[in-house]
């Protein structure tokens, strides 16, 4: 008994360990068990993380957009930095605000973990964990190869922004900023490149971290129903009322979730895409202006922009493929309920399993401030969207 309750432990370490990581730099990790003392160290490491991001990087960048506000090339060269930034800042911001629902949803995870299961169940479980945790790998990536072109790149004087006397007038650094003192002489310049580098790294992994977790517990839920229907599909005879009520009651607790999982992240998914479509039209832009000629632009930089408008995109289209999955998995219910064969039951029992069906055939989705669903063809339209602006900034460059 004592082995099997390890085995069920680990599992469940195995499954958030990657998101714990970046979640733990800022204190943000979900824990009920902390002491008064460890909630205060976690919200000072939550609030230091916050201002560092604040006055390392934010301040500076603001100050640097409203030096070269006459200049659209510099403008959206800062924006696509500054917005992210304002997006970490909120997520954080947000994530600390409701802490409290996010435990109560990793209490649940984490009892789903520890409730004895079948071979097939853990399989399910296991299967979805393993989807999270190859999400959360691909965006390690994206850390690495983004601190490599906007951190190291400027040590050996090359850099994928958009360089000029303006913006920077002395030694390059990883981002447009602009302060009140000279960063060009020394030790002024290390110091301000080691505060950039920190702060912008801290930004990326809390930016990237926070996202993860959101794909952790959607697909957790999606394989909670996965077991749900698969119970739903295959009720014995045998304490058929006491069965019914399991999965009700199983389904209820799911539906819980849900909206707790929307009331957690659907602002957060709202500025994802007002600032999504900005960059992406930005980008489109930038992209196009490059290919005109007679401009400033590398090619260096123009593989750049390409790579990261790749990722952002797919990064983006992670938020809509799982809300299109559950979305699914919710549909999946209802069909399972309708597959079970209701109709040879006892009028009791029928009468019971109709309302049940009733119940699951209203759709259940996640959305972005309430506003638009998180499907693959909210992704599309926000794409076509996005893209019909081009030609706005190209006329408004002319």
């Amino acid at each position: 008994m004592e082995t099997s309750k390890y085995l069920e432990y680990q599992d469940f370490e195995w499954a958030v360990k990657l998101n714990r990581y970046c979640l733990e730099i800022a204190g943000l990790w979900p824990k009920s068990d902390l002491t008064a003392w460890n909630k205060v160290m976690c919200n000072l490491r939550t609030l230091l993380v916050f201002f560092s991001i604040l006055f390392g990087l934010l301040i500076p960048m603001t100050h640097s957009l409203i030096k070269i506000s006459g200049d659209i090339i510099l403008i959206i060269d800062n924006l696509q930095f500054t917005l992210p930034i304002i997006s970490t800042m909120l997520k954080i911001a947000i994530f600390w605000w409701k802490k409290e629902a996010v435990i109560s949803i990793m209490d649940m995870i984490a009892n789903d973990w520890r409730t004895p299961k079948t071979p097939w169940e853990k399989m399910k479980m296991i299967t979805r964990a393993q989807t999270a945790r190859t999400i959360t790998k691909f965006a390690y990536c994206l850390v690495g190869g983004n601190s490599f072109a906007l951190i190291l790149m400027p040590v050996c004087n090359l850099s994928v922004r958009y360089i000029t006397n303006i913006t920077d007038p002395g030694r390059l650094l990883p981002l447009q900023t602009h302060y009140i003192y000279d960063t060009t002489k020394s030790p002024h310049y290390e110091l301000t490149f080691i505060s950039q580098s920190i702060c912008l790294f801290l930004c990326m992994i809390h930016y990237i971290g926070i996202d993860s977790f959101f794909s952790f517990l959607v697909l957790h839920i999606c394989g909670q129903l996965d077991i749900l229907r698969n119970r739903i599909l295959h009720l014995e005879i045998i304490n058929y009322a006491y069965n019914l009520k399991m999965c009700v009651t199983d389904h209820t607790r799911l539906l819980r979730s849900i909206v707790l999982v929307e009331h957690i992240f659907n602002i957060m998914m709202l500025a994802l895409f007002l600032y999504f479509g900005i960059l992406f039209s930005f980008y489109g832009f930038l992209i196009l202006n490059l290919s005109e000629g007679g401009n400033d632009l590398s090619i260096f930089r123009a593989a750049y922009l390409i790579c990261i408008i790749i990722n952002f995109v797919c990064h983006s289209c992670v938020y809509c493929a799982v809300g299109e999955i559950l979305l699914s998995q919710c549909k999946h219910i209802h069909y399972a309920v309708y597959s079970n064969k209701w109709y040879n039951l006892e009028p009791r029992n029928s009468r019971n399993m109709i309302l049940l069906m009733v119940r699951t055939n209203e759709p259940v989705y996640l959305t972005a401030g309430r506003l638009f669903p998180l499907t693959m063809s909210t992704f599309c339209n926000l794409l076509k969207t996005s893209a019909s602006y081009i030609s706005v900034l190209l006329t408004t460059k002319q």
